[in-house]
């Protein structure tokens, strides 16, 4: 019986290890490494940590949680979360079952891209989500920005602070009247024919060309894809989505299923920052070993007892 499981290895669910992992807690960590950042070359944001690979990232976090013998991480996925006495019951697509007494779901989310040919070539690389994370670096570039209207809308008006040369595609979607007058306000061209496919080299945006055949160069672009949740376990076991799209909890991780928390971006979708989804592991994992100590769960023994 583990003190806690947590599900997901991202920066939500490592740092929650990382603190229960230093209140001595016996915790394992589940993680299949598919985080939707694995295909961004640099994150930015973190203080001490800019401009750091996501797999670095990934990487010196685990050598950091090797000090912590309480602390246990497997390459699994997990498929089944079920309640049972006394806590619950994870079981991986390998088979694998481990029973606990809180889980901390940390599972991220996932992009639903529009259908835009070739987009997933430079997703990454020239394309990117977020004008925080990645607008430095394209400051006063010529830039596309993609998705649906009504969030491209407030995604150029944002952009307008890195650069003035937008254009907006919204790859056959008609603008309605409200919006136009928007974009009018806003003073960013706006083209509305259906795009053809994206060119480029080696992940590098150089023109968009539309099914007219007309090309219009751009050196990158920001889209506004839909985040859902990447795995169904907390609607598999009960949990209800708030408007957003997160599980619905309260500022620490509590859900309406005892002690079951959530952490990331599986709590709070936006903003979608690193840096958030980190502290936001911190505040789950406090709260957690709250729960173990009124529960009179005691943590491991000091080490030079094991």
């Amino acid at each position: 019986m583990k003190d806690c499981i947590i599900i997901g290895g991202g920066p939500a669910g490592l740092n929650a290890a990382l603190v229960l992992g230093r209140a001595r807690r016996d915790i394992l960590v589940v993680d299949h490494n598919n985080a939707r950042n694995k295909v961004t070359q640099a994150a930015h944001g973190f203080i001490t940590r800019e401009g750091i690979k996501p797999s670095e990232f990934r990487e010196i976090a685990h050598r950091e949680l090797k000090d912590y013998p309480s602390v246990e991480i497997v390459s699994e996925q997990v498929v089944i979360l079920e309640t049972v006495k006394d806590g619950f019951k994870v079981t991986t697509d390998r088979g694998y079952e481990w029973e606990c007494r809180k889980v901390i779901l940390a599972t991220g989310v996932k992009e639903k891209f529009p259908n835009i040919p070739t987009l997933q070539d430079f997703y990454g690389t020239s394309i990117f989500n977020c004008p925080y994370c990645d607008g430095w670096e394209y400051n006063d570039q010529p830039l596309a920005v993609f998705g649906r209207v009504d969030y491209t809308i407030h995604m150029a008006g944002i952009l307008k602070n890195w650069s003035q040369d937008l254009i907006i595609f919204t790859n056959g979607e008609e603008l309605t009247r409200s919006q136009k007058k928007e974009i009018q306000t806003l003073n960013i061209q706006v083209e509305t024919e259906t795009i053809k496919r994206l060119h480029g080299e080696a992940g590098h945006l150089t023109s968009v060309e539309l099914e007219s055949g007309q090309h219009i160069e751009r050196v990158g672009g920001f889209i506004t894809p839909e985040l859902i949740q990447a795995s169904d376990l907390g609607q598999q076991i009960g949990l209800v989505m708030d408007d957003m799209g997160g599980y619905k909890s309260d500022e620490v991780g509590h859900t309406d299923i005892p002690h079951l928390f959530v952490a990331g971006e599986a709590s709070k979708i936006y903003p979608s920052q690193l840096i958030i989804a980190a502290a936001s592991g911190v505040q789950a994992a406090m709260a957690v070993n709250v729960e173990l100590t009124h529960d009179g769960i005691l943590g491991s023994k000091p080490i030079e007892e094991m």
